[in-house]
């Protein structure tokens, strides 16, 4: 089979570099477009087989438009997006195969499986916190994997993100509810990510942690990712699909 045609949106940035530099390494795909804000991105789609796309919430929906116009499947691991905009993504979904995911490290998905399972085994009387920190540089808060560290934890209670996760904690604010998940977003220095789920009791706490290193972890796993989606039918799916985690 030939190698998988790339085209990197975002190439510019933190995330565009180091999928770049892991394709290179990679005999099973081949980079043939690398575009950034004011390129011309439809002159690149024509050449390429799948998108990769890393850049901002609001570029999101025109790439998804165009890639389910020409038939190429699309890998999303921008975050931060709107209602409408996940509306769109969706919609693109009934044509293209899309895989959208708020982290495509292996070990990050792994924390997903493992935050269910340690939630529905330790039941409601353990409070629920989600701790993340990243970079100086990140635009948006909380961090896409640690939005969905809390949705599916509110999956789990019955619980609803928009309603039940209270961001940080200042003044009075009278003893903590046992229906609310905490959600706590740090920022500084070149944190690549790290994300902390707490489920604590009286006289027991249980942490599950994952720390990136190196953001050539979500470059191989977006790329691992492109190669799943070949030839799939068009559907809405994400990294637990590719890793066969459903």
């Amino acid at each position: 089979m030939a190698p998988l045609r790339l085209l990197v949106n975002g190439a510019k940035g933190r995330m565009g570099q180091a999928i770049i530099a892991c394709a290179k390494l990679d005999p099973e795909v081949r980079v043939t477009g690398e575009v950034d804000a004011g390129d011309d991105f439809g002159g690149a789609l024509s050449g390429a087989d799948a998108v990769i796309e890393f850049s901002h919430h609001t570029v999101t929906v025109p790439v998804a438009r165009a890639c389910a116009g020409a038939g190429r499947l699309l890998v999303i691991g921008t975050t931060g997006h709107t209602d409408a905009e996940l509306e769109q993504i969706r919609f693109a979904g009934k044509a293209i195969p899309v895989v959208f995911a708020p982290n495509f490290s292996v070990g990050v998905n792994a924390l997903f499986w493992l935050t269910q399972k340690a939630a529905e085994i330790l039941g409601p009387d353990f409070d629920l916190e989600v701790v993340e920190m990243h970079h100086r540089l990140k635009k948006d808060a909380p961090s896409g994997t640690a939005r969905r560290l809390a949705e599916i934890l509110a999956g789990v209670r019955g619980l609803q993100y928009s309603g039940d996760v209270r961001h940080g904690r200042e003044g009075i604010t009278g003893e903590r509810t046992s229906h609310e998940i905490g959600m706590h977003a740090l920022r500084g220095g070149d944190v690549v990510g790290d994300h902390t789920v707490i489920f604590a009791t009286q006289g027991e706490r249980v942490e599950l942690t994952h720390k990136a290193s190196s953001r050539d972890t979500f470059a191989r796993g977006a790329i691992r990712a492109a190669k799943w989606a070949r030839g799939r039918q068009p559907g809405l799916y994400d990294m637990q699909d590719v890793l066969g985690l459903r």
